[in-house]
């Protein structure tokens, strides 16, 4: 009997156990999430960051292509952030002191969020790190990027400048 419910238990789980997601991309309302910030552990939900147009990157202190754009990150959000835009970094690092000492280190100003359990990266199926996702005013993915970028360049200020007017092609 016992080895009964037992094969009934592992079938119905490979039948309804975890399915794969639908692929993170283009059109797809950006996957909700709430984690702490570095500052001050508040949790920042992306919700509360809707009408605004939202860059969202993944990243790690031990990354080498994640620190390189970290200065480009840097000089994108001090041009914009008095506008309605709002660059969070998430951290998936397990020691918050690593992310502190790295904030630091480069003179980072713009929030910066904890993952250490990967669960939101999981969400956004974020595998290789850097990954960025920019994000519409109206919570739907716009465009994801996978690797560094040189975020103050004309080509991205293009795209959240058209953005933040309301284009969204």
């Amino acid at each position: 009997m016992l080895a009964a419910l037992l094969a009934a238990g592992v079938a119905w789980a490979l039948v309804h156990g975890s399915r794969p997601l639908p692929p993170i991309e283009a059109g797809i309302a950006a996957p909700a999430f709430a984690l702490p910030r570095l500052a001050d552990g508040e949790e920042l939900a992306l919700s509360s960051l809707r009408g605004k147009v939202v860059l969202v990157n993944f990243w790690a202190t031990w990354c080498r292509p994640c620190e390189a754009e970290m200065p480009a990150m840097e000089r994108l959000y001090q041009s914009l952030k008095d506008r309605e835009f709002e660059l969070v970094a998430i951290s998936v690092d397990e020691k918050r002191e690593d992310v502190a000492a790295f904030r630091e280190r480069l003179g980072l100003s713009f929030p910066i969020l904890l993952d250490p359990g990967k669960d939101v990266a999981g969400e956004y199926q974020s595998q290789r790190f850097p990954e960025s996702y920019l994000i519409g005013r109206d919570g739907v993915l716009v465009q994801r990027y996978i690797g560094p970028r040189e975020w103050d360049a004309p080509e991205y200020r293009a795209r959240i400048q058209r953005l933040l007017e309301g284009d969204a092609s």
